[in-house]
């Protein structure tokens, strides 16, 4: 039999889940459309204004330039210097999710975001030799992220892994739960590795948990190079800016969400 307080707490991340989907592109603009569709034979100009404001902002959550003012108050950390490693106790490495269809790599593992977030803590590992703890857990009972972070880590980078942490279901447990692991060893002094958008909300909530955090922020949305020589044409919509502006509302979503929880 399930514990009352564990099923209340898989209820609400379902729920949470459930929210986040409504309220972030695409689907986000399409109910507006579709409001406006079901209003517009008896409040034509209510109906008019909800379909066009979905499409509106359809529009502008695929176009570059207003995914870029999304992502400037996000990504406002820059990259991390090789001198902030010394003294670091630990660098935690956050899951970003996982692929639990992947028959050529034996059943379940990381996905993109992961991966990427694990080849940046891989080269910080190898350059500052600190022990590496790697957080992520698993909301459906299948493969903890953190099992399989670790062992993209161990095989495929060959950067041993001290500490794991597979329970968590989003940032705050995230932190949280490494607290528990890592202060009581005497790693307080962490390098936090995450995206670059993701970077201002999990320092935020690391800080609470009681570390001191080093900021090492990759793969950033946005472009800040000086270089004209940029892939695809630039302010024309495409795959990119729409992924882009997804993680951007999400992690707008949840740094707001953060704060009024607090």
């Amino acid at each position: 039999m399930q514990h009352p307080t564990r099923t209340l707490l898989f209820d609400m991340f379902i729920l949470k889940k459930t929210l986040s989907v409504l309220i972030l592109p695409p689907l986000a603009p399409l109910i507006l459309i579709a409001i406006g569709l079901l209003l517009v034979r008896r409040r034509p100009r209510t109906g008019k204004m909800f379909a066009w404001g979905g499409l509106l902002l359809a529009l502008a959550l695929i176009t570059p330039a207003s995914v870029d003012l999304l992502l400037d108050g996000l990504e406002t950390t820059p990259p991390l210097q090789a001198a902030h490693l010394k003294g670091a106790d630990a660098i935690v490495i956050l899951g970003g999710g996982s692929r639990s269809y992947a028959p050529e790599f034996g059943g379940t593992t990381v996905n993109r975001l992961t991966l990427e977030r694990l080849r940046y803590g891989a080269r910080l590992a190898r350059q500052s030799k600190l022990p590496v703890m790697v957080t992520g857990g698993a909301a459906n009972g299948e493969v903890a992220e953190g099992d399989a972070m670790k062992a993209a880590l161990e095989e495929d980078f060959r950067i041993p892994v001290r500490w794991v942490e597979s329970r968590s279901r989003d940032t705050r447990e995230n932190a949280d739960l490494c607290a528990g692991i890592l202060l009581p060893a005497g790693a307080k002094r962490i390098v936090l590795v995450t995206h670059g958008a993701h970077m201002r909300r999990a320092v935020e909530v690391f800080e609470h948990a009681g570390f001191q955090v080093i900021p090492a922020p990759t793969a950033f949305f946005l472009d800040r190079s000086p270089s004209l020589d940029k892939e695809g044409i630039p302010g024309l919509p495409d795959m990119n800016s729409a992924f882009a502006a997804w993680y951007a509302t999400h992690e707008w979503v949840g740094l707001l969400a953060y704060r009024l929880s607090r």
